[in-house]
């Protein structure tokens, strides 16, 4: 039988985004409480404010481009306070936010714009050439750029927002109605085997029923008032905004839940350290490779970050020695969850009290949802028996964009999502994740899909033939992708051509796709009689030749 969660049903309104955090009638918080703070600059957002500006920004769509229904706004941005106004300013006027890794080369933005069917783009001035020539080729033009941030375009040809916010005439316009179990809210791009990401379509619903699973998970350990100092729980906000994680975790479950958001527009390890100590931050979503520095990196020990209560590690495994290592150094508990892009991203995550008595786990299954481990013959198999996790519940997604057949590969007839993803349940009911099915590499919490990568360096004049796997790299505790190339010309190649084409493929890819693995010279690529790319053997060997280098030391 399916594992059903061990927390009563959630009680789920019939709402869209807006309704569930601007329309209640239970916010305890009051309208002037600051959710949204830069730290570099001591701008901030209260929840009022966010609301206006939403407001104002959603008229403002509406009156300048007679935005309708389902119309599509990508974010190409790095964490900004302007992203949650903007956000649900799109939806106030009916939109779906297509959110964009700021990594990205035009080339894959140009990808993303075009499988979105996107509109507009919203940027920051440091990245608006690239917005601007993947908006030129896929037929956006110019002026539905606009510009968010601090900085404004010295050309005054760009928009900044608050000009879009500030259009005269607009007080006729109302909020776009929307049915929450069909409209979209995001398009949010998930990477593939097959090579580019697949669109994956999270419904007003499906978030609005991750907020509240995430705030039932959080057993009311979060408050937005302490009682002592009434400024209440603070989280540091570094993990991106253009990833489901930081997307459902740090932007609506701060304002559902009042909590206020210190808000870094991408990680360093320093400033990290410093605000947590300047600001008393108690809480902090991260992932392995933050833990591995907290726990070894000599700048930490500069500064006092006793005020965190509880951290949360996702988006990869966390191993018990980083557990321990983290809470031997700081005392600081650390416990973990687990999600993905298509489940909004939510669905597991360990109880504050059982962080040191299941370490390793995920936790355990959150509310309104059921979950069962699956042979690969498609039986369901006993709790201690590895299977491949599924999962249903109304924060599962509505399937891939424009891609039916990817849809109905991961979607049961019955509602059940294929995570790809490899584990077992104990007797408990506490969930463990221990492979994947999927050969997606997962750089830092990011995912790489080798196929992309393989079909940029085929390109290369130096490659008869290539494929690229994930190795774990234990300084960084994470994988990093690594090319094994079959050289134009036969072997005898050295590292100084194997140097070559990791600098070639830098400027071809965003920063986490990068071959931080390095290449590796082979005579062949393994494959099957069919053609499909052997990784597992790939994979050995590179297990192999890691273990060869220890024997060497």
């Amino acid at each position: 039988m399916p594992s059903e969660s061990r927390y009563p049903p959630l009680n789920i309104p019939d709402t869209d985004i807006w309704g569930l955090l601007f329309e209640r009638e239970d916010r305890e918080y009051p309208d002037d409480k600051v959710i949204y703070m830069d730290p570099y600059t001591s701008r901030s957002y209260s929840y009022a404010q966010v609301k206006s500006t939403a407001v104002d920004f959603g008229k403002g769509l509406k009156a300048l481009w007679d935005w309708q229904k389902g119309d599509v706004l990508v974010l190409y941005t790095p964490n900004c306070i302007d992203t949650p106004a903007v956000t649900w300013g799109c939806h106030w006027a009916g939109g779906i936010l297509s959110p964009a890794n700021p990594g990205y080369t035009a080339d894959e933005l140009v990808f993303q714009l075009k499988d979105s069917g996107a509109r507009a783009v919203v940027t920051q001035l440091p990245f608006i050439q690239t917005a601007k020539e993947a908006a030129s080729r896929v037929g956006i033009p110019e002026n539905r750029i606009i510009i968010i941030g601090d900085q404004r375009d010295p050309t005054g040809v760009v928009k900044h927002f608050t000009s879009i916010r500030n259009i005269s005439g607009t007080a006729r316009y109302r909020r776009t109605k929307l049915k929450p179990e069909d409209d979209l809210a995001f398009l949010v791009y998930s990477s593939g085997t097959t090579g580019h990401p697949k669109g994956v379509m999270l419904t007003h619903r499906n978030i609005v029923a991750n907020i509240l699973q995430i705030k039932a998970g959080e057993g009311g350990n979060l408050s937005w008032n302490d009682g002592l100092t009434g400024e209440g729980d603070k989280l540091l906000a570094f993990l991106p905004f253009f990833h489901i994680y930081g997307l459902t975790c740090l932007i609506h479950q701060s304002l559902y839940s009042g909590l206020q958001l210190i808000v870094m527009p991408k990680f360093n390890l320093e400033d990290f350290c410093r605000f947590i100590q300047d600001h008393k931050i108690t809480f902090s979503y991260v992932v392995p490779p933050v833990v591995l520095l907290l726990s070894k990196h000599p700048v930490v020990s500069k500064y006092d970050l006793s005020s965190i209560r509880m951290m949360n590690s996702g988006a990869a495994p966390l191993t018990k020695e980083l557990v321990a290592a983290l809470h031997d150094r700081l005392k600081v508990p650390i416990k973990q969850g687990y999600g993905l892009s298509e489940t909004s991203p939510t669905t597991h995550t360990q109880p504050w009290k059982d962080w040191n008595k299941t370490i390793g786990a995920v936790g355990t299954l959150l509310p309104s949802q059921t979950a069962k481990y699956m042979s690969p013959e498609g039986k369901e198999v006993p709790a201690g028996e590895r299977g491949e996790l599924w999962i249903k519940g109304p924060n599962v997604f509505k399937g891939y964009l424009n891609n039916t057949e990817m849809t109905a590969q991961a979607l049961t007839h019955d509602g059940y999502f294929k995570t790809g993803d490899v584990g077992y349940q104990d007797k408990d009911g506490n969930f463990y994740i221990t492979d994947r099915v999927k050969e997606l590499i997962k750089y830092k919490g990011f995912q790489v899909p080798p196929a992309e990568l393989e079909g940029i360096l085929a390109a290369h004049p130096h490659v008869n033939d290539v494929a690229v796997i994930g190795v774990y790299n234990k300084e960084q505790a994470t994988e990093v992708p690594r090319a094994y190339v079959v050289p134009a010309g036969g072997l005898g190649k050295g590292e100084k051509e194997a140097q070559e084409i990791v600098d070639w493929m830098d400027q071809k890819v965003a920063g986490h796709k990068k071959l931080r693995g390095g290449v590796r010279f082979v005579e062949e690529i393994p494959k099957s009689v069919s053609g499909k790319i052997l990784r597992r053997v790939l994979k050995l060997k590179a297990q192999e030749e890691a273990e060869g280098m220890k024997a060497k030391l």
